[in-house]
């Protein structure tokens, strides 16, 4: 479908919540431009629909080394977490910076398919973080929601404008 601009950390946009998705038929051109603007990137593995200024809870992520796996999140409930594995982190709607944050490295979730058929998931290590860091932007969060309160603080502070909202 298209590329389209990744919203950064002082959009609003960002810090609401999305919305359940009724009809998967809806989604399917945005879920499109997130497939279309996630594989436009060099380095990153997940999109969230808020990233794009989207509402509804739908997110891709693709881990493969040839980026050709594709895994469709719309409507994803984290049924059980378990372990802990801390990683650095980057975002692309918070460009430059990167991170450690701690995560489940074992995760189940319940999500529906492109197809609208619902199933449950089991993931691990980078595949478990990567969609615990889109099940965030789903709820409102970045991943610097994570770091102790003094690293946002000086974070905010390096980047004033993050404060600027549109």
């Amino acid at each position: 479908m298209s590329i389209r601009p990744i919203l950064s950390l002082r959009d609003a946009c960002l810090r609401q919540p999305a919305l359940p998705v009724t009809d998967v038929r809806t989604v399917q051109p945005l879920i499109d431009d997130l497939l279309d603007t996630l594989y436009a990137t060099t380095n990153a593995v997940g999109l969230a629909a808020p990233q794009l200024g989207e509402r509804p809870a739908v997110a891709v992520v693709d881990v493969s080394d040839a980026r050709d796996c594709p895994l469709i999140l719309i409507n994803p409930q984290l049924l059980d977490a378990s372990g802990y594995e801390v990683n650095r982190e980057g975002c692309l709607s918070v460009p430059g910076v990167r991170a450690k944050v701690g995560r489940a490295n074992r995760i189940q979730l319940r999500l529906q398919t492109r197809h609208g058929e619902w199933l449950q998931l089991q993931a691990a290590d980078f595949l478990a973080a990567a969609i615990q860091h889109e099940l965030d932007h789903l709820a409102g969060r970045v991943f610097i929601d994570h770091l102790p309160r003094w690293r946002q603080r000086w974070l905010y502070w390096r980047h004033p404008d993050w404060l600027r909202q549109h």
